[in-house]
This record gives C-alpha cells, sequence and structure tokens, in this order.
C-alpha cells in the first residue's frame, strides 16, 4: 500500500491566535539566518534562542515565525517527533516571550527531491533571464502540489528540493497529531491525484501568466531606482489589494537611503483574470534615517496602513493618481515625533521630486508612482489652516531644506 503524505501548516484561520516573530539572542538581537530552519538540513546552534510574540493572543502548540517560516511547538510536540520520527528531525530548546511552558523550534533535517512535476496543478522554474542565478532551476513556484512517495524512502519528516517552504509528513504522523489534539495545524495530502479541475488549472495557469509578466516588468523599474534588496514582506493577513496580495520592497540607494515601495497595488484583478494595472499606482517613501529590521520599522508601517486605506477606498485613489493629497492615518507604534494630540500621523500624498519619476510602463498600462512625505504636527495643523496654499508653500520649504521628499521622524519643523 503506497504511503500516503501530507504538507503540514500553520492554521492561520485559528481566532484571536498569537503570531509569533523571528528567533533573537539572549540580547534580543535577531539571528543572521532566520530562513536556516527550513532548509531540510540540521542547525548548530551555539546559544540560547527566545522567541517574540508578534501579535498576543492564544498561544498554540504548533505555529510558525513571521518571515522566516521556523515551526515553533511545544514540549510535548517535539516529544512526539522525536518518538515518531527521531532520525528526520531535530529539537532546538526556545523560550517564548510570556510562556513558562518549554517550546522548541523543529528542524526538518531531510530534503528530498521528490515533487511530482506532472500530478501537481502547476510548477514554474527560475530561469537564467529572471536575473537570479542562485535561484535558476529551483521552482518559482508550485500549486496544489504533488510528490512521488516512491522517491521518498522511510522518511517520515522532511522537506521538499526546490520548494523549501513545504513540510511534509507521513499519514502516521498526522494521525499522531490529530489524536493528541495538537492546536495549530492543519494538513493538505500531497499524495494521490490532484483535486483541481482542468478548468481550474487552465485559471490558475492564466494567472499565473499574468503574475509574471507584471512582477517581471514592475521588478525591472525598481532595478532602474536602485539596488533592489532580497527583502520582501508580506503581511501574515492579505486581502482587498488587486491580487489580493500585500507585497513591499527595499530599494538601497546612493548616500545612504532607502526607498520602501508597495509592491502589488499595480497587480492585475485576480477577479478578473484579464491584463491590467489594478490601481494603477504604487506608493514609495525614502528615507536616509538609519535601519534596523525593516519589517518593523516605522518607515514600512506607515506604509503599510497608507497602501490599506488608498486600497479601500476609491476617492482616495482617483485623488492621489492625479495630483496632490494629504490624508491622516493611526500613529499606533509610529514615533512620537510625529504624532498629534489624536494620536495620528499626517502625511503628503504625491510630491513631485527630480529624485524619482512620477509614472512608470507596465505591459498593460502606465502606473504613477506616488511620494510620501511623513509629516511633523505642526507642519499638519499648518496645512489644515492654510489648505492649498499651505501645502505648496510646505513643498517649498521642504525643498529648500534639501531633497524635500525624504521622509525623517527626527527633524525640525519646517513652520
Amino acid at each position: 500500500m503506497t504511503m500516503r503524505y501530507f504538507k503540514l501548516d500553520d492554521d492561520m484561520s485559528i481566532q484571536d491566535r498569537w503570531l509569533l516573530d523571528e528567533a533573537t539572542n539572549s540580547e534580543g538581537q535577531e539571528i543572521d539566518d532566520p530562513w536556516q530552519f527550513e532548509d531540510g538540513c540540521p542547525v548548530q546552534v551555539e546559544e540560547g534562542l527566545r522567541i517574540p510574540v508578534h501579535h498576543p493572543g492564544a498561544p498554540l502548540d504548533y505555529s510558525i515565525t513571521s518571515v522566516g517560516g521556523a515551526p515553533i511547538v511545544h514540549q510535548r510536540v517535539a516529544d512526539l517527533f522525536m518518538e515518531l520520527a527521531p532520525e528526520d528531525v531535530q529539537v532546538i530548546p526556545v523560550d517564548v516571550d510570556g510562556q513558562t511552558e518549554p517550546y522548541c523550534i523543529l528542524v526538518a533535517t531531510k530534503l528530498i527531491r521528490c515533487i511530482d512535476d506532472e500530478q501537481s496543478a502547476e510548477v514554474s522554474y527560475w530561469k537564467p533571464e529572471d536575473g537570479r542565478p542562485e535561484k535558476t532551476g529551483k521552482y518559482r513556484s508550485v500549486y496544489d502540489m504533488r510528490i512521488d512517495p516512491t522517491k521518498v524512502g522511510a522518511e517520515k519528516v522532511f522537506r521538499t528540493w526546490g520548494w523549501t517552504g513545504a513540510l511534509i509528513v507521513s499519514e502516521d504522523i498526522k494521525d499522531a497529531l490529530e489524536r493528541a489534539n495538537v492546536t495549530g495545524v492543519s494538513f493538505r495530502e500531497v499524495t494521490g491525484p490532484s483535486a483541481i479541475s482542468p478548468e481550474e488549472r487552465e485559471r490558475n495557469r492564466k494567472l499565473r501568466a499574468l503574475y509574471e509578466r507584471t512582477e517581471t516588468a514592475r521588478e525591472a523599474f525598481w532595478r532602474t531606482l536602485g539596488r533592489l534588496g532580497d527583502e520582501v514582506i508580506i503581511p501574515v493577513a492579505g486581502g482587498g489589494w488587486p491580487a489580493q496580495r500585500q507585497v513591499w520592497r527595499l530599494i538601497h540607494r546612493p548616500e545612504g537611503r532607502t526607498l520602501f515601495v508597495t509592491d502589488g497595488l499595480s497587480d492585475f484583478f485576480v477577479s478578473r483574470a484579464e491584463p491590467s494595472v489594478g490601481f494603477g499606482l504604487e506608493l514609495a517613501l525614502e528615507t536616509d534615517e538609519p535601519l534596523g529590521d525593516v519589517s518593523k520599522s516605522w518607515q514600512q508601517l506607515l506604509l503599510e496602513r497608507i497602501g490599506n486605506e488608498l486600497a479601500e477606498h476609491e476617492s482616495l485613489r482617483e485623488k492621489v493618481k492625479t495630483g496632490f493629497l494629504s490624508m491622516e492615518v493611526a500613529g499606533q507604534h509610529l514615533p512620537e515625533t510625529l504624532l498629534t494630540k489624536d494620536n495620528r500621523v499626517g502625511v503628503l500624498l504625491g510630491m513631485d521630486t527630480p529624485a524619482l519619476p512620477t509614472h512608470f510602463t507596465m505591459p498593460d498600462g502606465e502606473v504613477r508612482l506616488v511620494t510620501v512625505k511623513a509629516l511633523l504636527p505642526a507642519e499638519l495643523s499648518y496645512l489644515l489652516e492654510h489648505g492649498k496654499q499651505g501645502r505648496e508653500e510646505l513643498v517649498r520649504r521642504f525643498n529648500e531644506t534639501g531633497p524635500g521628499h525624504l521622509s525623517r521622524a527626527w527633524r525640525q519643523p519646517v513652520v
């Protein structure tokens, strides 16, 4: 009888659950390579690790970290894996903030080349022309994965070669986790014929082609603005954007500047499955302030809130596509220097600058690149009091003091 295998996932449908951050050392500094725990090989850790809680909520027996995808499991779950598959896993004790119960990082130590391209709904590979030589020949995407059990051997827990984000477990591991009522787990079978119909497969193929065409063109444009970082920031939950995915990228610019950009407001509308530039805009916030963890930076958080506001309100999008717009967003977790007395932060959108183009061309239309300028409270009050003339005067004063579009939390107001 052929063994059945399942992709083990973190159940994100659980309400009021916690979300965990990347592993840090004892001094609270993130480790250099948070992705090493999903490489499919043993890891060497020379110091104690702790796991911060990114979003408080109900603790789970199984959950993964927000970026590196490291499985964090309760000790009883780690013991279960060590009992059933001792040769396939490594467990690393960690301290989870606020928890007295013992937790571990679960590392699958086997990497197996077993994805069945023909039986999977769709796969694509990185090509030399994609400009990512370190990825060439590996999977770029895998939809409705199916594996070939004859290539697995005796392993019960493993990662899949070329697509290491998938953690695969055997049926007996799945059954044991379910019998133990382990919280936070979900399973998707990866053996047997794909459940996707020919019609769904064709639609997925069309969506993938649209996505790759859009992504390739937009990435080529980002590279004209500077060195495109490897950082791809994707929130845990998405939605509201054209392709129902929220993505941000970083571009490293001359003179130590960093450009934060949205990367998805100009996606095609996935519900229509036809070529378009979505909302026809992307946001850009440039700063010369030093950065730590970019995914937790105030610049990223501010850009995220503005992007979501624009995604939800067509009237705002139409205004910003044709000119200036000032707006306010919630100030929670943003620098105190930017906060108004109502705990809000004001921004100026669409300020022209010679440092950045106002538009760029995609295969399916033109996209406006909308600059984001964070305002100090005094500047926001001046703008609200003087209207259009006040806005123009602010822009003039910003440009007098250097690159006016740069966003800084630590500076003197210009009014």
